[in-house]
């Protein structure tokens, strides 16, 4: 909401732009589900790139892992999976936006008492953590059915194959026909912790993850927006947003790597049995280089996407606070 004039008290001003009554408000929630789907229809076909690339399938690098997407799969191979991301991850960062702005309004009105209060720094990296250790409940079993799906379409080793032939005396098939018989496979197969495979290195990722998500966003739209705008203006929420997703996938990739081999194991072979052995063979096979795998397609995916989520959950909250006050 943009306001050229100074309209009503300080305190009436952080009351609009902070929230208004108490911790818990749910248009949090909602704006964080249209820019949470904002910013899957943007990047899905970059993830679908770093998916396959840190899951160490031979692609080699990052131009000729879209090389061969695109020859083998076509336009349509990028996009693989999508379907279930769009409804799940904007669920995923609805609850990001809404865990992570209650959490913050709940620590204001603990230390200063008001919930609308402007947060300090501490504040905002309190909130990203429980916002990341949060998150872990939901996110994990999204991943890994995305990462699954994504995996399942790309060439696999030779030998991989050779031996299910061996043992099977069949081609090997596509493990999931799609989200759904992907979960009731899992489940079939590995339990209900099967769908969690991959939470400690999700908890080590996030965590630290959310706080170099929110505060450089925080830090960096307050520094463009006007003193006299109650809440980010648009360019301001686009260009925080994706600087504030380079930051965090740029640093996020290592254990982002983890994660994703942890997730994507399982398809056809077991391989790794947990944190510490993942990057132990990942390093004894490859060395310290591929824990930067995918460092590039993060970063420059990293940009677009946040922006696109940022932007998003800004436009909408606004939206949907001006309805509230003109609707009281």
């Amino acid at each position: 909401m943009n306001v050229t004039a100074s309209p009503k008290t300080k305190t009436e001003q952080d009351c609009l732009r902070y929230g208004k009554t108490g911790s818990f408000q749910l248009d949090d929630f909602i704006a964080g589900w249209v820019g949470g789907a904002a910013g899957v229809i943007v990047g899905h076909p970059l993830d679908t790139v770093k998916t396959r690339l840190q899951a160490g399938q031979g692609y080699g690098n990052t131009f000729n892992c879209v090389r061969t997407i695109y020859r083998n799969e076509a336009v349509t191979g990028f996009f693989k999976g999508m379907s279930f991301p769009l409804i799940s991850i904007a669920a995923y960062n609805s609850l990001v936006f809404g865990v992570f702005s209650s959490t913050q309004r709940f620590i204001c009105q603990y230390r200063y008492g008001k919930p609308y209060h402007p947060p300090a720094l501490t504040d905002i990296t309190l909130a990203s953590m429980v916002t990341g250790a949060f998150s872990v409940g939901i996110g994990c079993p999204v991943d890994l059915v995305k990462i699954r799906l994504q995996m399942q379409t790309q060439t696999f080793p030779k030998a991989n194959l050779e031996m299910k032939h061996k043992a099977t005396g069949i081609s090997v098939q596509a493990a999931y026909r799609g989200p759904i018989h992907c979960v009731a496979t899992i489940l079939q197969q590995e339990g209900l912790p099967g769908l969690f495979r991959g939470t400690t290195a999700m908890l080590l990722r996030d965590v630290p993850g959310y706080c170099l998500y929110f505060i450089p966003y925080a830090l960096v739209s307050v520094w463009i927006t006007s003193d006299e705008c109650l809440s980010p203006t648009p360019f301001a929420a686009w260009m925080a947003g994706g600087i504030a997703g380079i930051i965090s996938w740029g640093t996020a990739t290592p254990m982002d790597v983890v994660k994703c081999r942890l997730q994507a194991d399982g398809v056809y072979l077991n391989k790794y049995k947990g944190v510490i052995d993942c990057i132990y063979q990942s390093y004894n096979s490859e060395g310290l280089k591929v824990f930067f795998r995918g460092l590039t397609v993060n970063t420059v995916r990293g940009f677009p996407v946040s922006a696109a989520t940022f932007l998003g959950y800004e436009l909408s909250l606004k939206a949907l606070r001006k309805e509230a006050e003109t609707n009281p």
